[in-house]
């Protein structure tokens, strides 16, 4: 089947794009930016990419032969306050295009929607799914809850709780009760559903086989990874209060932390239906889905992270317009050493952050990791989403990778960090020689104070760096 798949570069698609071409299905990729492209299927004979912005689509056309469409765009970590009307004009400019083509088929994955006072995001989850239907095409629409896997925003706020936290004192919608459902089974529902007739213009909710509340969840999850966990909670704490203590302890955005605040406070569980039947699908539990997921952490194979969402950092336009490396009116850092090991210079350098580290006095990286928190940024608990891969579009700490190529052995980094100007760090080997250089680009009369706050720093911190990119055994 030739199917056209929506938001690439998401968490689910980027994982869905590799099931499908495991089947020889021959795939077109929407994505926004052309440079963000995945490496696992960049080159692939069965994939053609068609750049696509779904709030502006005058000029785009699809293949008039698509057989069925993938619709996996949200914007769960927007800070748009109107993301509502954003995703309903993706959704409109969606259905246009396809209704132009021969497409038999739209599979939808939205949210489970059964209370009656649903979160904003719940909400335009069903607006979206309504503004989907259509006389042209099938619509097949999977409502899920918690979706649990290496590298999912649930798994990975739970792993920040679970691992930091001996005793939690936490807010009261950790009893809410909801029914998470493993990232595996959503890959086996959205892949099975594929051409099944009987599947057309109908919704169902999917989840694994048990209610749990978030605290069970949380208990279970320690109980996987050998902890022993204290949970007391409060009746005090209200959504804003609450949104903060997710924000500071996990790694998520405040963005996200207040839509998955807004979220919690409702059950999210799944109505009775066959679906299970229908395509032959078993749900693992809770507690196999996140021991999959440690295997997959542990053989350093996480296909694709909520962090890698543009929208999870302080920009989310093209990353072209920031390759570019300003010349005038920046301050600069540049140190040039002489390379002893070219290969091992380089595996250190896309080693570099999360768990490694910056090498040269980690503690002031993570200090100011910890300032970043405090003033509504990313801060470092981000991480990365691969040990020794990298590539453009990916988070590393506080940082957004741009360009990653190892051919040319040329690393570029843009700070997310909340700063007072735009910043980037370069790292590029020739004839031998590792370049490191540090651009700041200040705004106003801040940036330059900034600036000169922390020179004295940069005199050993990134003098430190570079000798220990270099000084390799």
């Amino acid at each position: 089947m030739k199917i056209l798949i929506t938001g690439t570069t998401g968490y689910i698609a980027k994982r869905l794009v590799l099931n499908l071409l495991e089947n020889n299905h021959q795939l077109v990729c929407c994505v926004r930016d052309l440079d963000r492209i995945p490496d696992e299927f960049e080159h692939h004979k069965n994939v053609t990419f068609l750049k696509v912005d779904f709030l502006n689509t005058d000029k785009v056309v699809f293949p008039k032969d698509i057989d069925a469409a993938y619709y996996l765009i949200h914007s769960m970590s927007t800070d748009a306050n109107n993301f509502e009307d954003l995703e309903k004009i993706c959704a409109v400019n969606f259905k246009k295009l396809i209704e132009q083509t021969k497409a038999k088929q739209v599979v939808y994955l939205s949210g489970i929607v059964n209370d009656n006072s649903l979160s904003k995001h719940l909400k335009s989850r069903f607006a979206v799914e309504k503004t989907l239907r259509s006389k042209q095409y099938g619509l097949t629409t999977f409502r899920a809850g918690i979706v649990v896997g290496s590298g999912s925003a649930s798994f990975e706020i739970v792993r920040d709780i679970v691992e930091k936290l001996p005793v939690m004192i936490t807010p009261r919608w950790l009893n809410t009760k909801t029914q998470p459902i493993a990232v595996r089974d959503v890959l086996s529902y959205l892949e099975k559903a594929l051409d099944k007739e009987e599947l057309f213009n109908q919704s169902f909710d999917i989840g694994g086989p048990e209610v749990l509340t978030y605290k069970e969840m949380l208990l279970q999850f320690a109980e996987v990874r050998g902890f022993k966990r204290y949970i007391y909670t409060l009746p005090v704490l209200s959504p804003k209060l609450s949104s903060y203590w997710l924000y500071f302890v996990t790694s998520t955005s405040f963005n996200l932390a207040q839509a998955l605040v807004d979220s919690m406070k409702i059950e999210v569980i799944a109505k009775p239906n066959n679906i299970n039947k229908i395509l032959k699908i078993k749900p693992i539990t809770y507690k196999e889905a996140v021991a999959l997921a440690f295997q997959k952490i542990e053989q350093n194979d996480v296909v694709s992270s909520w962090k890698d969402a543009m929208s999870s950092g302080v920009f989310n336009d093209q990353l072209a317009k920031h390759i570019q490396l300003p010349e005038f009116g920046c301050f600069t850092d540049v140190r040039v050493k002489t390379i002893k090991n070219e290969e091992k210079t380089l595996h250190k350098i896309w080693s570099i952050g999360g768990q490694n580290g910056w090498y040269s006095f980690n503690w002031l990286w993570k200090i100011r990791g910890y300032i970043d928190k405090l003033f509504g940024g990313v801060g470092l608990r981000r991480g990365r989403t691969h040990k020794t891969h990298l590539e453009a579009g990916d988070p590393l700490d506080f940082w957004r990778v741009l360009l990653a190529d190892k051919k040319e052995k040329r690393l570029l980094l843009f700070a997310e960090m909340k700063l007072p100007g735009e910043a980037w760090l370069e790292f590029k080997i020739t004839n031998g020689k590792l370049q490191q250089r540090a651009v700041f680009r200040p705004k106003g009369v801040m940036g330059r104070l900034y600036w000169f706050m922390v020179l004295p720093f940069h005199a050993f911190v990134f003098k430190g760096m570079i000798n220990s990119l270099i000084n390799i055994k």
